[in-house]
């Protein structure tokens, strides 16, 4: 299905696609790679703050500007588009979401007025292990001792963890498993006794870390919701999310099909551009199918998440097709570009990288079908036979 947009939703688009364009492009992306930092400040104070993106999906009374998950996908498609290298799905998506689904009011306010204006950037340490599917890989642990709770372990594969200034952590009760037992705990980052330590990864624009913490006092004002009853809420909430990073898996498939079409038609080869051969024709034509595929279930999620009821399979679907559609599209890319796409110096590999990266954060494609399937075999599996 595809979305038709407002007027409103189309100024929201529009505004981000164009502050990208301009300020977002490839040289400042190498620029941000091949630099230490990992992200790009500048584009974040901009992005975030003067355009005021990071109040987009927060409710106006926590002081955000309102909006919803159309709006959200919109944005991370833009950003996908250019492969940003701002923690913004991770603050305003991941942990913003997070904690409207688990928070009191009170928090509410306190903890995302500061998200949605820039100043404060959240990042969820929960992504180690299996994702949505299976949470066992939650490494950190809390416990009552002596009349306080204690915080020990660690939390692997945080994104942008290493500027981050708030964690909304994941943490578990001794002897629970599953979704049970969960509690999340938002702690900021100066918080004594916790570490933030960079990984090697893989994606060079989504820089992945590891959290430490060496028990770690929580005070009770910290814990968002009761210990150990956050993961239905935190379930659902990571599910609508992997949805709405399906929008930014599609931004990031559309350029690599629009970089390879201009290259097809650019580029001389026999006498002839290569773009004229059928065989380049013919995956081209892939590739064109696989983003328009995409583009449907990308938004056929969005209106469900927006919508807020069951949008489970909606999400998941979106997930899996997109995550292989961005591979795809990413690992072709590299081929039709010939030797130069192969090299260093040239963008295409940052977007294979980041398709690699995003196909298992949230969930593997492979779980969220095996989620799809368990919507359909077991309720069949329940119905009483017919006779």
């Amino acid at each position: 299905m595809a979305l038709t947009l407002t007027d409103e939703q189309v100024a929201v688009r529009d505004a981000a696609r164009d502050y990208l364009q301009e300020n977002a492009g490839f040289e400042q992306l190498r620029r941000t790679v091949d630099g230490t930092a990992g992200w790009d400040e500048e584009l974040w104070r901009g992005f975030a703050s003067e355009l005021g993106f990071a109040g987009a999906g927060i409710a106006e009374e926590d002081g955000g500007i309102g909006l919803g998950a159309i709006e959200q996908a919109l944005i991370l498609e833009e950003l996908g588009r250019t492969l940003a290298p701002i923690p913004w799905f991770e603050s305003v998506v991941l942990a913003g979401r997070a904690i409207t689904a688990t928070a009191t009011a009170d928090q509410r306010r306190k903890l995302l007025s500061g998200i949605s204006t820039g100043e404060t950037i959240a990042t969820l340490a929960m992504l180690a292990s299996s994702g949505v599917s299976a949470p066992d890989g939650v490494g950190p642990q809390i416990d009552l001792k002596d009349g306080q709770w204690v915080l020990a372990g660690e939390a692997h594969y945080v994104p942008f963890g290493h500027v981050a200034t708030l964690l909304i952590v994941a943490a578990r009760r001794p002897g629970t498993s599953g979704w049970d037992g969960l509690t999340l705990i938002a702690l900021p980052v100066d918080t004594p006794g916790l570490s933030v330590k960079r990984v090697v990864s893989l994606d060079l624009t989504r820089p992945y870390t590891t959290v430490c913490f060496d028990n770690v006092t929580v005070d009770e004002s910290q814990l968002l919701g009761a210990v150990g009853e956050a993961g239905p809420a935190l379930h659902r909430t990571l599910i609508g999310a992997a949805g709405l990073l399906a929008a930014e898996q599609l931004g990031g498939a559309t350029r690599s099909l629009e970089e390879t079409v201009a290259y097809a038609k650019d580029r001389v080869q026999f006498g002839r551009t290569i773009g004229s051969f059928q065989a380049v024709k013919h995956r081209l034509a892939d590739m064109k199918l696989l983003v328009d595929y995409a583009r449907s279930a990308s938004d056929w999620a969005a209106r469900a998440i927006a919508e807020d009821g069951d949008f489970e399979s909606a999400a998941s679907g979106a997930r899996s097709y997109c995550s292989d559609a961005f591979l795809t599209c990413a690992s072709d890319a590299i081929q039709l570009h010939g030797g130069i796409g192969f090299t260093w110096e040239h963008h295409a590999h940052l977007f294979f990288k980041r398709a690699r990266s995003s196909s298992t954060m949230l969930g593997s494609p492979a779980e969220h079908r095996e989620a799809i399937a368990r919507t359909i075999i077991d309720p069949a599996i329940d119905q009483p036979e017919h006779v």
